[in-house]
């Protein structure tokens, strides 16, 4: 039986995609390309393992595409998505056509199937909104909550949902048919939550994958933008972690199906902006000019993930931690050839 990963050229899904063929496991990767840098982890992956995956060219809006790539499949990494706040603000019907009717075609075409597959979602903190409710203190370096719970384990899975943004309301509203489509039609089918996950093949930008962008930026001597004061926190996640999770949550997918968890470096794994810009001045040993814009819309000024029950779903833990993380993704980003010489200047938004 083959895996099938939607989104499987990018960020995340190449890695899952290399992991997965390393185990000599089949795998269809379906990718419509549009993204910058896609080529690149396709031109990895061959490198790689030659023809031993195979690459359907193909968007999740296509339905009979979806159809045709969920052929003989037994299992669905649905990475697929429009990722920036920025785009769904510029055009909020092609956003959810991606996220929201995208994600419907995947869980209808699994539907109809005499074997349905078992299907893992990949959410965002984002459905609980800014976290505007959220009491916080200030230090010279980042914002902290005030009450000693979220401090502590951070953001669990009980936490109300508040769609904001157009971004924001197509990834809800895609996690909920998810979840909805494993209570309705029984189908092995759950949802991470994911909070900032980064590592090599990232090819971060202005609207999405901020550390990786910010180290980018800092190698080719350009500017960063930081929407707000610079302390927002996040708990960050090296992507191989992920993956473990991921593969564990496949391995117990009827048991979870219905389920959903929020993962992310947890409290143990937290930078705030400033504290990121100084490791990657200390990795590239020169000063990055900053400049400072009003906060963005739906930003949260903190959001750390409580990654304690998928931890006891699977028996998971992250191994990699900030340090050793940040240093391997900027090795990456080192020997990547257009991280050398200076590029047009842009904004960087602060998107998990």
């Amino acid at each position: 039986m083959t895996t099938l990963v939607t989104g499987g050229a990018g960020f995340i899904g190449s890695n899952v995609v290399n992991r997965l063929l390393q185990a000599g496991e089949r795998v269809r990767v379906l990718d419509n390309l549009s993204r910058m840098g896609v080529e690149r982890n396709v031109g990895w992956l061959k490198e790689c393992h030659g023809d031993r995956f195979e690459l359907v060219v193909a968007d999740v809006r296509d339905a009979s595409a979806i159809d045709a790539a969920l052929y003989g499949v037994a299992h669905v990494f649905h990475f697929a998505a429009q990722v920036a706040v920025t785009t769904s603000l510029d055009d909020p019907r092609a956003d959810f056509a991606v996220n929201g009717l995208g994600t419907l075609n995947v869980l209808e075409a699994a539907r109809r199937m005499q074997q349905p597959p078992s299907i893992l979602y990949t959410s965002t903190n984002k459905v609980y909104g800014a976290l505007d409710d959220v009491s916080l203190e200030a230090t010279s370096a980042r914002y902290e909550p005030t009450n000693h719970d979220l401090r502590t384990f951070g953001v669990a899975e009980d936490r109300p949902l508040e769609f904001h943004s157009p971004y924001g309301c197509s990834k809800g509203t895609a996690d909920q048919y998810v979840l909805d489509y494993a209570r309705t039609y029984g189908l092995a089918a759950s949802v991470l939550r994911m909070s900032c996950i980064y590592g090599p093949r990232q090819f971060g930008n202005e609207d999405q994958g901020w550390l990786a962008h910010f180290l980018i930026r800092a190698l080719r001597g350009e500017h960063i933008t930081i929407y707000g004061d610079g302390r927002q926190v996040r708990d960050v996640l090296f992507v191989d972690d992920l993956v473990d999770a991921m593969l564990l949550v496949r391995s117990r997918a009827q048991e979870l199906a219905g389920r959903v968890f929020n993962v992310g470096g947890g409290p143990d794994r937290t930078l705030s902006l400033v504290e990121l810009l100084d490791r990657v001045e200390r990795l590239t040993k020169k000063g990055t000019p900053l400049l400072f814009e009003p906060w963005r819309l739906a930003d949260q000024r903190w959001y750390v993930s409580d990654p304690r029950a998928l931890m006891r779903a699977v028996s998971w833990r992250p191994r990699i931690g900030i340090e050793e993380g940040v240093s391997r993704l900027h090795a990456w980003l080192v020997e990547q050839p257009d991280n050398r010489t200076a590029k047009n200047q842009s904004r960087v938004e602060v998107v998990p």
